[in-house]
């Protein structure tokens, strides 16, 4: 990679903590393979005081930055200071990535969605026609209803513990996707049901991540079947207790590192304008992750 000159344009990541992130390796290994003089930075931002989270979007405009990928806490603290949302942002109602725009403007995106979809279909699985079940319905969860319901999914069937939660997800994606039939319930009590109809499950809790990898979004006496594509979004540890156990039983098990490199990777075209190096970009997070292969 070249030294850094008063040409680098420079990117990087709002959030807090960001010292744990793959990003700046994969963004900047990208770089590297490409030959472009830009460079991605962790740009850490306290929660407190809640005025700093509106100094730092303004200071990615002032210091000349070409954009930022967000993450928590500040996904959805951003965007009162933003000049305007993608619709995928405003429906999803938080925003991952900024990007500076040629009049100096701060445009809001949201690439979880489409990441999960181009994860999706790079495993060989089209989210069109399929009747999902999504376990969970936090921020994750929004953007991956987001995603299905464009990418024009049958059905649509969000469990979560506190039902009033999955009730109100629902309600807003409905609202943007009125073509798309949702319905919400209570998890665990309308697993068996909801199971049993899908040919997608996808897991947006964090239940089986690293530690506290025993957990699991399932009940264990429920099977899966070889017609069934399972998602998890959790990719550390790469294979959780609800992969392996979908994949015992036939089904098509997906591990949620692919969506975390294809996010970025739709981020890195929105801020450069060129194609990503996608293969490049996986590998340098599976090498952050202490992995030598996916």
């Amino acid at each position: 990679m070249s030294s850094i000159s008063g040409k680098t344009q420079i990117v990087g990541l709002i959030g807090w903590p960001v010292s744990h992130s793959v990003s700046p390796p994969m963004h900047n290994a990208a770089f590297a393979a490409l030959g472009m003089d830009w460079r991605y930075v962790p740009l850490p931002v306290p929660v407190t005081p809640p005025a700093r989270i509106g100094e730092a979007v303004r200071g990615v405009r002032a210091l000349g930055l070409r954009g930022a990928n967000v993450t928590v806490p500040h996904k959805q603290a951003v965007i009162p200071h933003l000049d305007r949302l993608t619709d995928a942002a405003a429906a999803i109602g938080a925003v991952n990535t900024i990007r500076v725009e040629e009049d100096g403007s701060l445009l809001g995106d949201n690439t979880d969605a489409r990441g999960f979809v181009a994860d999706l279909r790079d495993h060989g699985v089209e989210p069109g026609g399929r009747r999902v079940l999504v376990l969970g319905a936090g921020g994750s969860a929004r953007a991956v209803v987001y995603g299905l319901a464009e990418a024009g999914c049958a059905r649509l069937t969000v469990l979560n513990r506190t039902p009033e939660k999955a009730q109100a997800l629902v309600a807003a994606m409905q609202a943007a996707f009125p073509r798309c039939p949702m319905a919400a319930g209570a998890f665990p009590a309308e697993l068996p049901q909801a199971a049993e109809d899908a040919d997608l499950i996808v897991n947006c809790t964090t239940l089986g991540m690293t530690p506290h990898v025993e957990g699991l979004p399932w009940d264990e006496a429920l099977p899966f079947r070889p017609d069934q594509a399972v998602y998890d979004l959790v990719y550390n540890p790469p294979e959780t207790r609800l992969l392996g156990h979908a994949r015992a039983g036939g089904a098509h098990a997906i591990g949620g590192l692919g969506m975390l490199v294809w996010q970025g990777a739709i981020a890195f075209e929105l801020w450069t304008g060129t194609a990503p190096p996608v293969p490049v970009m996986r590998q340098a997070v599976l090498a952050a992750l202490g992995r030598a292969d996916g």
